[in-house]
């Protein structure tokens, strides 16, 4: 099937690696372009350039109330067009509820939702009929984690924030979806799995839980995206679509 994704042009925060950028990677392997935002330079040059004449980048948090017009500029000033973005709010420190700090709410409230959401509003600004925009949260959307309340506090507001959106921007043809990923072999998920005694019993016990009985590959994940991203997807806006293999026990 053809996505209808050829010379469109978006935007992928946290695009440099993990989800983001396998969502990048199918993106750019169908015909559009990507402009990338990270923090760290070395990692968005190095997915610049594997990525090739198709992918350009601007380093920047989502935090910074002044990325969202960077990413937009990029855009048109190398393409002149804009036809949406990924919205990829990271991964928050992990904790409970009784050992998270103000400083550490406050700090995931500025980079995990007031970033997402001003993003998705100064680009929904710039879009055009047949634009998209796509949130990437958690499955804590709709059941907790363990030992992630920043997540769990945060990612539900922030699906119901894209939802309110699917609903203003569906007159002008705009839609607005949100993925919700499980566990994805990426460098965050590696990161938590060795935050435990022992990571490969670990890792091999959250398989067990999947009815799938693995973990998802980031492409799998990058292609659910770039669906949804897609004028292929052109009536879907306002869902919420698990990535997860299986876990979520919720409809």
């Amino acid at each position: 099937m053809d996505l209808g994704l050829a010379d469109r042009v978006y935007l992928v925060t946290g695009g440099a690696r993990g989800l983001g950028r396998a969502t990048a990677d199918v993106l750019v392997a169908e015909g559009a372009r990507v402009v990338l935002s990270g923090r760290t330079e070395e990692t968005l040059t190095a997915a610049a350039e594997d990525l090739g004449d198709h992918a350009t980048y601007v380093v920047g948090d989502n935090a910074d109330p002044g990325l969202p017009a960077r990413l937009i500029s990029r855009a048109r000033d190398i393409w002149r067009r804009l036809d949406g973005a990924l919205i990829s709010v990271g991964g928050p420190p992990t904790g409970t509820v009784s050992s998270t700090t103000d400083e550490q709410w406050t700090a995931a409230f500025g980079s995990v939702f007031l970033g997402g959401v001003r993003l998705a509003r100064e680009v929904a600004a710039e879009l055009g009929p047949g634009g998209a925009l796509a949130f990437v949260l958690s499955t804590s959307v709709k059941a907790p984690l363990t030992e992630m309340a920043t997540s769990n506090g945060l990612r539900p507001g922030l699906a119901m924030v894209a939802k309110q959106l699917a609903d203003e921007l569906g007159p002008r043809g705009i839609r607005v979806n949100g993925l919700l990923p499980g566990r994805v072999a990426t460098e965050r998920v590696a990161e938590l799995d060795a935050l435990q005694d022992d990571p490969a019993a670990a890792k091999a016990s959250a398989a067990e839980r999947i009815p799938l009985r693995r973990d998802g590959e980031p492409s799998e994940f990058g292609r659910a995206a770039a669906f949804l991203l897609s004028p292929a997807a052109s009536f879907v806006s306002g869902a919420m679509l698990p990535v997860d293999g299986g876990v979520m026990r919720a409809l």
